[in-house]
């Protein structure tokens, strides 16, 4: 039998959770108050960008108020996630960021502004998908095989373009050539848009990035697909070998996947971000959204915010030791 002191201690726990319920109910009615702040950290026609876009008017309808989307190009994508970083944490400012920023930036910077794990918090993932090695069309190979056997025979007479340094795409290319090795020149973009444009017109021969800015320059025939970089084959372009598939046993287990998410900033108010992840999932399932997605060669993936913070957390842990054994580093 509970003692009149034990009922009182019960009664007291009971009323502090249901006034923390109630406070985060107003907490997610009132948000947002005011337009919303949506920061790309890549230029206009990258995947990235192409994502926010699609969005853009299903979560305004859902939220009530416009989505403000700011191109913040620049530093591999931490000057947009450093801003993001530092914004206040009512909800109001998002970064729609990659694993550059998220995952490997801790490894490639000696000086980051900023701490991924201390200083965001993910909201959900966006897409997630494998890289497309394409090359221009006049380059000497049309396998992955072929591709390693040109480098070998001419270190450093390729460049390889990416889409910004500590990008996934810039990665893919230096994990390629750690473990063949072979030497192909890198030549950082602000994002896809420039970095394909430079390959299509055979500045750079060689380019690692997400199928959405490749695929209409590959369909015009002015690059070619070589493989992508899954585990297994992509089925928005199921005719493309996997890099595994090469033959080559130093590439046998070989996958690199671009990831993008939405972040906030650390301390934002669960009811918040909880609403927030509730309007970007359900933008995502709408027909129209994931029509375009596919259109642009990109799957929505979705899910929880615990999720998307344990895809962080794991790919950092992943590419770690990568990053060192390329040897990579950025200042």
């Amino acid at each position: 039998m509970k003692t009149s002191t034990q009922r009182r201690t019960l009664l007291g726990a009971l009323v502090v959770c249901a006034s923390a319920l109630a406070g985060g109910s107003v907490l997610a009615q009132a948000f947002p108050s005011k337009p919303i702040r949506w920061i790309v950290v890549a230029p206009a026609g990258s995947s990235l960008d192409v994502i926010a876009r699609a969005l853009q008017d299903r979560l305004r309808d859902t939220l009530g108020q416009p989505i403000v989307i700011e191109n913040r190009a620049g530093a591999g994508g931490t000057l947009g996630t450093n801003e993001v970083a530092k914004s206040a944490p009512d909800g109001h400012t998002w970064v729609i960021s990659f694993n550059g920023p998220l995952a490997f930036a801790p490894f490639l910077y000696d000086k980051l502004p900023y701490n991924p794990a201390r200083d965001l918090q993910p909201v959900v993932l966006t897409t997630s998908q494998p890289n497309l090695i394409a090359v221009h069309v006049g380059f000497p190979a049309n396998t992955m095989a072929e591709l390693v056997q040109v480098l070998k025979a001419n270190p450093g007479k390729y460049n390889f373009a990416s889409v910004g340094n500590g990008s996934s795409s810039h990665l893919t290319m230096e994990y390629v050539k750690a473990l063949t090795g072979t030497f192909a020149v890198h030549i950082p973009f602000n994002g896809g848009p420039p970095a394909v444009l430079a390959t299509a017109g055979g500045d750079t021969q060689i380019l690692a990035t997400v199928p959405t800015v490749i695929t209409p320059q590959i369909t015009a025939g002015r690059m070619k697909a070589i493989a992508v970089t899954g585990a297994q084959r992509y089925n928005l372009a199921p005719n493309v070998p996997t890099v595994a598939e090469s033959g080559i046993k130093e590439l046998r287990n070989f996958e690199a996947i671009a990831w993008n998410g939405v972040l906030v900033a650390a301390g934002t108010p669960r009811p918040i971000v909880d609403r927030i992840n509730a309007a970007i999932n359900a933008a995502m399932n709408d027909p129209a959204v994931k029509e375009r997605f596919r259109a642009a060669g990109l799957e929505a993936a979705g899910g929880s915010p615990e999720q998307f913070a344990k895809l962080m957390a794991d790919e950092a842990v992943k590419w770690e030791p990568v990053i060192k054994r390329t040897g990579a580093k950025l200042d």
